[in-house]
């Protein structure tokens, strides 16, 4: 769990899985005050910060950093110390937080089912598909149905005789099937790779700008680094590649929560759905999710009210009196969790003592989901 205690205060509540923290505003937004504690550790150790009102972009550098360790707390994430220099996506020499995540890290939330077994499975047995701008429920009646649904007489992913569907069952068939250009053998499959398949020394380290740098322009996404990274150390993709997934008339099913698993990446998520993990506001406002990869404040799609957010440009984002500029992400039908960046961003690293420097990256090694 990310939080398993209560605590009193005059800040604003912030619920995580029906636990409170209290806090005054959390990074990127505006702060009157900001009380941390974790649970029965001794009043030396709370971290209590008086900021006086001070926007996030006029914060210490540092205080960031206490910020971002309050933020992702759960097992397997660790956030460095100090900040490190960093070279940003448009060539700017920055400084970044530094987020550790490994393999084994505690998503909090259950992973997973994926792919139905049988034609008669129900969507509680199934994960999902995401497909023009609609999340569907990827249960066996919807594999069976494929062949109408993509008006392609090729799909055939069970047995007509017993409705048994075909689905990767081993390590060496994800491998096989969950790469662009899929191995014939594993045409006409439900692509599912299992966390267990992921080498446990897998550490993946996320370089965030602790000062967003705004750019001229609007900036794509950058693959490498994925759209940024959730507050449970669950990566939030780029978009997943369909086109070559449906090209091999394969299915590389979500889990409810909008993740699979690829053997590169681990769990992550293509989409922010429901159960996502996520930090909820106690205002009308969305829920928080995490960091984008150019150092702004994620929210959810739609405010707690399940109303929009009015006046949001091209990359989800609008700038509010209370909490700054911010994302608000797509919706999960969309297969992208983010349209494109504000400002320039930092990146991924698979050693946490190489340097980061995103400038002029390109294209990164094929890989599917």
């Amino acid at each position: 769990m990310l939080i398993s205690c209560r605590r009193q205060s005059q800040n604003s509540n912030i619920f995580v899985h029906g636990k409170s923290i209290l806090i005054g505003k959390i990074l990127g937004l505006t702060f009157a005050s900001l009380l941390l504690t974790a649970c029965n550790e001794p009043a030396k150790n709370q971290v209590v910060a008086h900021l006086n009102d001070k926007h996030a972009d006029e914060l210490h550098l540092d205080e960031k950093v206490l910020l971002a360790k309050s933020l992702y707390k759960t097992q397997g994430l660790t956030v460095a110390d100090k900040l490190v220099p960093c070279t940003l996506s448009g060539g700017a020499e920055s400084m970044c937080i530094s987020i550790k995540v490994n393999a084994e890290h505690d998503v909090v939330h259950k992973m997973g089912p994926w792919c139905p077994r049988n034609v008669a499975d129900s969507a509680d047995l199934a994960g999902i598909w995401l497909d023009n701008d609609v999340v569907y429920d990827a249960d066996g009646m919807f594999v069976k149905d494929l062949a109408t649904f993509y008006l392609d007489d090729d799909w055939q992913l069970y047995d007509p005789k017993t409705g048994d569907i075909k689905v990767t069952d081993s390590k060496e068939a994800c491998m096989a099937a969950a790469r662009p250009d899929v191995d014939p053998k594993y045409q006409n499959y439900c692509v599912e790779c299992l966390p267990s398949y992921v080498d446990k020394t897998l550490e993946t380290t996320y370089l965030i700008p602790a000062q967003p740098i705004v750019t001229k322009h609007a900036s794509r996404l950058n693959p490498h680094s994925g759209v940024g990274l959730a507050f449970n150390g669950v990566r939030l993709d780029a978009p997943a590649p369909v086109e070559a997934i449906l090209g091999a008339h394969t299915l590389a099913v979500f889990d409810d929560c909008g993740g699979h698993v690829n053997l590169h990446a681990g769990y992550h998520y293509h989409a922010v759905t429901e159960c996502s993990a996520k930090i909820a506001v106690a205002t009308d406002h969305a829920a928080m999710l995490g960091f984008a990869m150019d150092g702004y404040m994620l929210f959810s799609h739609f405010n707690n009210d399940g109303s929009l957010s009015p006046d949001l440009d091209t990359c989800g984002g609008h700038d509010l009196a209370d909490l700054g500029y911010h994302y608000h992400v797509n919706q999960p039908g969309k297969n992208q969790i983010l349209s494109c960046f504000t400002a320039q961003q930092g990146c991924t690293v698979d050693d946490d003592r190489a340097r980061c420097d995103a400038k002029g990256m390109g294209p990164p090694p094929p890989r599917a989901g």
